[in-house]
């Protein structure tokens, strides 16, 4: 039997149901009732009986959803993890020690926490995303990851050395730059204390020094112990990049602080690499003293060529920012008037009828902690007495001190033929894209801070875990760039940007997915986080039907224009990621 819709010429169909039967080698059909007064859901469950399938009783749920875990976001960036082949860079397939670091990897992305909380978020009992579970992983404990991840501190020297084979080349720009994070705890061996760029006081820390390629895609990442100094740092990298990496000659870029004389003639002429660098202050103004800079080099332009004996077979490029320059006057003009009102309390002290403050010492102990709260003890003269106080500001040496406001001098060892003034000036401020990886690193994505491990290898593969998720993050937000708000036209940027000593300049594309919130496509525009967010909400469902219970379906909810856009540029399939 089977139902079959009849069309009448001036009427709706007829549902009838009918039957076929052999008649003298004949096949015949014939009608045992019309179904046309019946309502359509119980035609179509009579329907699905008669092809052999069944109907759920009435008040029975047909489909039950067991389960609905986040998996947008655990699709993209595993997605692009794969898709860099991070994965086979890690290890082979179906080592569980390589499955659990690609999920700390990717968690570290996605839901950046302790170790104990993420083995809590891929275990199946307690999954907070569907990571767990698209990897196989199965019960998870913490004590698995931490064995996962000395098994990736053994393996970092490798893994390094792949990231340099695919991403660096011999007479390449190799970025260098130090950062610090707090340690918390005291059992660490390199924990110790020294310059804290966290701004926690009375904490110990790590040093930490990140090589990166041209674009700002990292490399290697190395810890030291805490009081470090930023110089003592390049040895290492030297040494990595000339015999493990095996490259013969590359363009050290590093800060001021870094790229030293002292390192300069003890490390890096030695191992026969070339660098780019900057001037100290103190190092400008005995150019400008020796005469050698002269402010009227500037009259007609922002960037001039100079040479020192010095600095003998060295190019120096100095560059005038206006822009910059007026910023050091404004902020050097609100310090000083904020240290003289300071001072005129004091002064007041002194002077007033009523318990006045006496005494020399006592006086310069406010004094000094005025002075020395703004650094601005060396734009004042100061008379101190048993029973007086004045200052007065150095009009001479602030004024000398403005003269080279916005002046910044690049110093490199590359002859003019190897890299112009400008491309050698961009080439210094390429060291911008590392600062941005230790945002990333350190608070922005993420949260390699605050650092919880008590022995020296774990810390140094905790490092080493969240370098390999800023990798992904690099790459992931080169290709998502049109949804975020950062740039994407960068031929059109460089264009109007006045030189490269101006400050850079955004595209009208840049500009208008600013103003606007909105992509070209018209969708909303979103930060790296916020979209991770929004592809969360694509979910991987695991349902059953009411008329076998043991067969567990996989779905996925419906994904947004939004969704749809990032997975589009990602060139990834949510619904395949296994």
């Amino acid at each position: 039997m089977y139902i079959e819709s009849v069309p009448n010429r001036n009427s709706p169909p007829a549902i009838l149901l009918r039957e076929s039967y052999r008649d003298g080698g004949k096949i015949k059909k014939r009608t045992i009732a019309n179904l046309s007064d019946w309502p359509t859901e119980i035609v179509e469950g009579l329907r699905t009986l008669l092809k052999g399938g069944k109907v759920a009783p009435a008040g029975q749920e047909t489909i039950v959803v067991r389960r609905a875990l986040p998996h947008g976001h655990v699709a993209a960036v595993l997605g692009a993890l794969r898709d860099i082949a991070l994965d086979r860079l890690l290890g082979p397939a179906g080592n569980r020690c390589r499955d659990l670091v690609i999920a700390m990897i990717v968690a570290r992305l996605i839901a950046p926490a302790s170790k104990l909380a993420t083995a809590r978020m891929l275990d199946p009992l307690t999954a907070a995303s569907s990571l767990g579970e698209v990897l196989g992983l199965g019960p998870v404990d913490e004590d698995e990851l931490y064995v996962a991840l000395d098994w990736l501190g053994e393996r970092q020297p490798a893994v390094e050395t792949a990231l340099a084979r695919k991403h660096l080349r011999d007479g390449m720009l190799v970025l260098y730059d130090v950062s610090s994070s707090y340690v918390e705890g005291r059992c660490c061996e390199l924990a110790q204390r020294g310059y804290n760029r966290d701004g926690k006081k009375g904490k110990l820390q790590i040093v930490y020094g990140l090589l990166c390629a041209p674009d700002g895609c990292p490399v290697a990442i190395e810890v030291f112990e805490g009081d470090t100094a930023d110089p003592r740092t390049l040895a290492a990298q030297i040494d990595k990049v000339k015999k493990r990496f095996a490259l013969a000659h590359v363009v050290l870029v590093g800060d001021r602080g870094m790229i030293t004389q002292a390192r300069i003639d003890a490390e890096i002429a030695p191992a026969g690499l070339d660098w780019i660098t900057a001037l100290r202050a103190p190092a400008i103004r005995e150019l400008a003293d020796a005469g050698a800079l002269q402010m009227s080099l500037f009259d007609d332009r922002d960037m001039a060529a100079i040479t020192s004996p010095d600095y003998p077979g060295e190019r120096l490029i100095v560059c005038r920012n206006p822009d910059l320059a007026r910023e050091r006057a404004r902020k050097r003009e609100d310090l000083l008037a904020a240290t003289e009102k300071d001072l005129a309390v004091i002064a007041a002290a002194v002077r007033r009828a009523r318990k006045p403050l006496r005494g020399e010492a006592a006086i310069a102990l406010k004094v000094g902690a005025v002075v020395n709260r703004r650094k601005m003890a060396k734009h004042f003269d100061l008379v101190i007495g048993e029973a007086n106080f004045a200052f007065h500001r150095k009009a001479a040496a602030i004024a000398a001190e403005a003269a080279l406001d916005g002046i910044y001098v690049v110093r490199t060892s590359l002859p003019q033929k190897a890299l112009d003034n400008a491309a050698t000036v961009g080439a210094y401020k390429s060291l911008a894209q590392v600062e941005r990886a230790f945002r990333s690193l350190k608070t922005v994505d993420i949260h390699l801070r605050p650092i919880f491990h008590w022995t020296a290898p774990r810390v140094r593969a905790h490092v080493f875990l969240c370098m390999l998720a800023y990798h992904v993050e690099h790459h992931m937000r080169a290709r998502l760039a049109p949804m975020l708000y950062d740039e994407t036209d960068h031929e059109a940027a460089a264009a109007m940007r006045a030189s490269i000593v101006a400050k850079a300049e955004r595209s009208d594309a840049a500009k208008r997915k600013q103003t606007t919130g909105r992509t070209d496509d018209g969708l909303p525009v979103h930060s790296f986080q916020s979209l991770l967010a929004d592809l969360a909400t694509y979910c991987r469902i695991q349902a059953t039907t009411a008329l076998n219970e043991k067969y567990v379906l996989t779905l996925h909810t419906k994904p947004t224009p939004i969704q749809s856009r990032a997975f589009e540029l990602l060139a990834i399939n949510p619904d395949r990621t296994q």
